[in-house]
């Protein structure tokens, strides 16, 4: 298995953290809310054996600093940019899962000559529906984002002095807090791209889990319709999360259609 490096740049005054490995064609892997880049740290393993991954943290999340100001999905995109730009990429594949599914789709708009191949996994913005309790949470959010910050470090704190394994707990920031106000409103989805995707000009594979309870498989099976050079693969015994709970499935589904 390859080795996976863990590496810092200094992108906009803000330093990213990002894992990389391999050798061969860039690919690069955009996590979701919530995410960090340690979630593809299997698939990693796996993809390096092929390509040259590289696997950021978003800004404010995992190990990297929070953009300044209100940013979501265009400005994340215009961070990729950046990042592609700082690593010397002039083409690569581009993979994105949930909210870095919707990045993804925002930049192969934005940026369609940078991109080879485009994968979207469990993908925001294809459509309006979204899990109540995120629709849900979304307002609330900009309300009491602070206070869960603090509890959530306050919890830290409390779980390395009592040996209590609150490291299971999925990483709260002040970004992520920000960015969930942004994601829906009460009805649907904040950002829908569904009347672009025939836009879309690269090849493009959407992956999803027939039981995703979070986004619903009936974007993909709508979005493959309308996007012009477009493949569709769900797995059926699986949920949001489905790059990580078979890594081995999901790999060869990339695989064979990355080339």
């Amino acid at each position: 298995m390859k080795t996976i490096l863990s590496k810092t740049v200094n992108i906009d005054n803000c330093s990213i953290h990002y894992l990389t490995a391999g050798q061969g064609e860039p690919l690069l892997l955009i996590h979701g809310y919530g995410g960090e880049a340690e979630k593809w740290i299997n698939n990693i393993g796996v993809l390096a054996e092929k390509y040259t991954v590289y696997a950021p943290d978003l800004p404010g999340f995992g190990n990297s600093q929070p953009l300044t100001g209100t940013y979501y999905i265009p400005e994340l995109a215009a961070f990729v940019e950046s990042f592609v730009e700082h690593l010397g990429l002039t083409s690569f594949y581009l993979v994105g899962h949930s909210l870095g599914g919707g990045i993804s789709l925002n930049y192969a708009l934005r940026y369609p000559g940078r991109i080879k191949k485009l994968v979207l996994v469990s993908s925001l913005c294809l459509g309006k529906e979204i899990a109540l309790w995120v629709r849900m949470l979304s307002r609330p959010a900009r309300i009491i984002g602070a206070p869960v910050v603090t509890f959530y470090k306050i919890i830290k704190w409390l779980g390395k002095k009592i040996v209590i394994p609150f490291h299971l707990i999925e990483p709260i920031s002040q970004s992520s807090i920000d960015l969930a106000a942004h994601v829906a409103t009460y009805t649907q989805q904040s950002l829908i791209l569904a009347n672009r995707l025939s836009e879309i000009m690269v090849p493009t594979l959407l992956v999803w889990g027939a039981k995703d309870s979070l986004i619903p498989v009936e974007h993909a099976y709508t979005a493959v319709r309308q996007i012009p050079e477009c493949r569709i693969k769900v797995f059926k015994d699986y949920g949001h999360n489905l790059y990580r709970d078979d890594v081995g499935q999901f790999s060869q589904a990339l695989t064979a259609f990355l080339g």
